[in-house]
């Protein structure tokens, strides 16, 4: 058994991680999720994993990852189920957010990477939503605090606590959702899920100079 699997079995074993994560312990994370880019960009290889670190971010934990340019998004990437060990979500969808988020071309230069925001949130457990129509969904929505899943069959979307900043009315965040997902705006279906969640952000700045 390699050391990752050995890892991510200790981790399995562990209560999850989320918006319970240390401060201190957080603001690494996009710290890490900038070096693994960086890595990526140098030698074309995975990154590793870091060692000697907190026990917190050991322990299993969902993330998203969002690289930005100035206030425009240019890549994010993240997972919603706590499957591995948290660093190890985070250093995974650092790299994806970098270069295999389909919206957007790959990072190609280091001086790229070093102009970027790099922002790591980590999602709390999700907490499913009953709701017989969009009427009591959106009564029951919090703007600002909640992230939301979708499904419906196998459509799927998400969108994070930060989305509000631009989607701050209910009711076109949800729109808006529904068509992340490939769903028409006033879809609405008895099989359609909701689950709300929430999250804390880490953000690590361009490097100044």
């Amino acid at each position: 058994m390699s050391s990752t699997e050995q890892t991510t079995e200790q981790a399995a074993e562990q209560h999850p991680v989320g918006t319970d994560l240390p401060q201190e312990h957080g603001a690494l994370l996009p710290r890490l999720a900038r070096q693994a880019i960086a890595h990526r960009l140098e030698t074309g290889e995975p990154p590793p994993v870091a060692s000697s670190l907190p026990e917190s971010l050991t322990r299993p934990g969902a993330a998203f990852v969002s690289l930005y340019r100035g206030e425009g998004l240019r890549g994010c990437m993240g997972t919603l189920a706590p499957t591995r060990p948290l660093v190890e979500s985070v250093v995974s969808t650092a790299t994806d957010a970098a270069f295999n988020d389909p919206r957007f071309e790959s990072v190609q230069q280091r001086s790229e990477l070093d102009e970027l925001t790099v922002t790591v949130s980590v999602l709390g457990e999700a907490e499913l939503m009953a709701a017989d129509s969009e009427r009591e969904l959106l009564e029951q929505l919090v703007p600002g605090e909640d992230g939301l899943i979708l499904q419906d069959g196998n459509r799927r979307a998400t969108f994070l606590p930060a989305v509000w900043a631009s989607l701050p009315d209910p009711q076109d965040f949800l729109a808006q959702l529904k068509l992340k997902a490939g769903l028409m705006p006033d879809h609405w279906s008895p099989d359609i899920q909701f689950a709300r969640y929430r999250s804390v952000t880490f953000t690590d700045p361009p490097p100044a100079g």
